[in-house]
């Protein structure tokens, strides 16, 4: 993280707030790895951190769909994170949508003493919804990043995580078997078959 100096020639950081979004297989989490690999290269003191419920790579390290890894701190809520985070540069938080709405104030207050923050997450749910604290992570970021899968059903740009299985509770963790990115045409499609619709507009 490059200083700078105040006008008392004290030495002062650059807080940022990053947010990669995107429907599931976007390579969000690649992203944000690619990003806080980078900061340690650079010899910046880094930390990510993912929410504990979070284990379907690894209980401890953050995983993509890709495979690539690093390790990581699972925590249970955000203000554990508001007190882990202190001494960073940059800190990483990935599956933010999971986490509670405090996220949000925590990610502002450390943006504020000069922490980097790269954050990745479900901008929408299974439903299309905006998923959890991530519509005002996006509110408040210095920078977002849109990341896309592709539909799988005809290849264009994916819009939506879409659920495989028949389980109405928002928070699912789930894979391949579970899960598949559909364009907002493709997703109006599977909607219309499981309600037992056809050729609405």
């Amino acid at each position: 993280m490059k200083d700078v100096t105040n006008s008392n020639g004290e030495m002062m950081r650059r807080g940022r707030i990053e947010v990669i979004c995107g429907s599931m297989f976007s390579g969000k989490t690649e992203e944000l790895i690619r990003r806080i690999k980078r900061a340690m290269f650079a010899r910046q003191k880094v930390e990510i951190f993912k929410p504990a419920i979070d284990t379907r790579y690894s209980e401890a390290d953050v995983v993509s769909h890709e495979g690539n890894s690093i390790p990581s701190t699972p925590i249970d809520s955000s203000a554990s994170l508001l007190l882990l985070a202190q001494g960073y540069d940059v800190i990483g938080i990935d599956e933010a949508q999971f986490f509670d709405e405090n996220i949000v104030d925590v990610c502002n207050q450390l943006a504020n003493q000069g922490i980097r923050i790269i954050v990745a997450g479900l901008d929408l749910d299974f439903k299309g919804v905006p998923f959890g604290p991530m519509p005002q992570l996006l509110a408040i970021a210095d920078e977002v990043s849109k990341v896309h899968a592709i539909c799988v059903h005809c290849g264009a740009l994916a819009y939506v995580s879409h659920r495989l299985v028949n389980i109405e509770k928002q928070v699912l963790l789930g894979e391949k078997t579970e899960y598949e990115p559909l364009c907002r045409e493709c997703y109006k499609k599977a909607m219309q078959e499981s309600n037992g619709e056809e050729n609405i507009a």
